[in-house]
């Protein structure tokens, strides 16, 4: 019996490293929905070890994320408040500042868990600890690579009115 494109077993995909520049933020990472063809919903298998967040503090304008916690201990940030996470919770993440999150490994081993979203593009990204914002067209954040067409993050200390216009203009 053969097997549809549509059912893939995370034993068949291989860990996808990803980190910050800096090693600040390092995960693990089986891209599931976008293995099986899935377009407007969003579920990647995170392992992220010991003592590591997976990104930094975000939340978005268009997408709402979840996450379905599998197996370890950590933290999220979520809002102004820090919160145990363990194996078994499921945290819901609608658009929006109030629900700005972070997910921590506080914990003495692996913290691995699901993360589903929406797949609504364009999306901005706002990280409120560094004051940037990210912009992304064509894909929606952490969609597929080859197709977006923009992404770009911005200072939003220099933020510019309206009219603002460069000299020569």
């Amino acid at each position: 019996m053969t097997r549809s494109m549509n059912i893939r077993n995370h034993d068949e995909l291989e860990w996808l490293e990803e980190r910050s520049d800096d090693s600040s933020a390092r995960r693990y990472r089986k891209r599931l929905a976008a293995e099986t063809g899935a377009k407007d919903i969003g579920c990647s298998l995170y392992r992220v070890p010991p003592g590591v967040n997976p990104w930094p503090r975000h939340y978005h304008l268009a997408n709402e994320e979840a996450i379905y916690v599998l197996a370890g201990q950590g933290t999220i940030r979520l809002g102004a408040e820090h919160h145990a996470l363990r194996a078994g919770d499921y945290v819901a993440l609608p658009a929006g500042n109030e629900h700005a999150h972070q997910v921590l490994n506080e914990g003495d081993d692996d913290l691995l868990f699901l993360c589903l979203s929406t797949m609504s593009h364009p999306d901005i990204c706002i990280y409120p600890d560094s004051e940037k914002a990210g912009i992304f067209g064509g894909a929606a954040p952490g969609g597929p690579q080859e197709e977006v067409t923009m992404k770009i993050y911005l200072d939003t200390r220099e933020a510019r009115g309206y009219w603002h216009r460069e000299k020569g203009e």
